[in-house]
């Protein structure tokens, strides 16, 4: 998520900063600030989203003390996305979050960036070249559970299936994401769940363990049924009194359906943006993102 930090076309102070990568452990300091600005991320995000580019996580420090971040995480030579652009609140007002962002912006290179901004961002954005895609709604609460037994169709992802859900991701996603997706599948606390239709991969989910409640994401499915099967099957392996939360995109009206039949409701939203063209992907799929931070 890029919702904080100094606008990109603010000028930044006189100030010596350290712009540097990150390393995975330094990143638990940037998931902290995240959780105190209520992103609720997931407990282990970091330890499967670094991998995913380890230089693309990049802290400002000055006087030897971290005061801000950037991701600018790369997919693919066509695809990269933006996220975590936070400025400590001790340091906010001093052009750090753009100075930041200018030493890391070129680890992009010529890419497509994505990212998800608030929309009192959106006209910095915009001015930065970036231009509005969708809506992204959050929804959250505590599910209804139709009591029903999981179909058939509807299993726990097992090693055999990690090829096949990777080969379908790619086609929800703008980029391939291997790597990523095999961690996020079998990481711990996760539950990963794959619906097959006459042995096919159909749809996934995943649920994880969030700083409140737990979070779904990604909800990839060729239908509304699926999507549903896969939700229900998902909340029933969690506590009954625990909220879920999960990033709806704006244009999916029958995931919105999904969420509100479901008893969720509309918590906030942020808006996907782009600098360039985007890589195709079959978002007709698409139920629930896999996250704000890396898309």
């Amino acid at each position: 998520m890029s919702t904080l930090g100094n606008a990109p076309d603010q000028q930044p102070d006189t100030g010596e900063l350290a712009v540097t990568a990150a390393s995975s452990e330094d990143w638990h300091q940037v998931a902290q600030w995240a959780a105190d600005e209520d992103w609720n991320p997931g407990l282990g995000d970091t330890a499967c989203f670094h991998p995913t580019d380890p230089a693309g996580f990049f802290l400002g420090r000055r006087a030897g003390r971290t005061v801000s971040a950037v991701s600018i995480v790369t997919y693919s030579d066509a695809y990269a996305f933006l996220g975590y652009y936070l400025v400590h609140p001790d340091h906010r007002g001093q052009g750090l979050g753009l100075a930041t962002w200018r030493a890391a912006f070129p680890h992009a290179g010529v890419r497509t960036v994505g990212l998800d901004a608030v929309p009192a961002q959106q006209a910095t954005y915009r001015r930065a070249g970036f231009t509005p895609a969708h809506d992204t709604i959050r929804y959250a609460g505590r599910p209804l559970r139709p009591g029903t037994p999981a179909p058939a169709e509807v299993v726990p992802v097992t090693g055999s299936h990690l090829e096949a859900v990777a080969d379908y991701d790619r086609r929800c996603f703008p980029a391939g994401r291997r790597a990523f997706v095999a961690r996020w599948l079998t990481a711990p606390g996760h539950t990963a769940r794959v619906y097959l239709r006459d042995g096919a991969v159909a749809g996934y989910g995943v649920l994880r363990p969030a700083r409140t409640g737990h979070r779904i994401g990604p909800l990839f499915a060729d239908t509304a049924e699926a999507a549903e099967a896969l939700f229900d099957t998902l909340v029933a392996s969690v506590d009954p009194e625990g909220e879920i939360f999960l990033d709806v995109p704006g244009p999916r009206h029958t995931a919105h359906t999904l969420a509100t039949a479901r008893g969720l409701a509309p918590q906030s939203h942020t808006v996907r943006m782009y600098n360039g063209p985007v890589p195709p992907a079959e978002q007709e799929r698409t139920f629930a993102v896999t996250s704000l931070e890396l898309g």
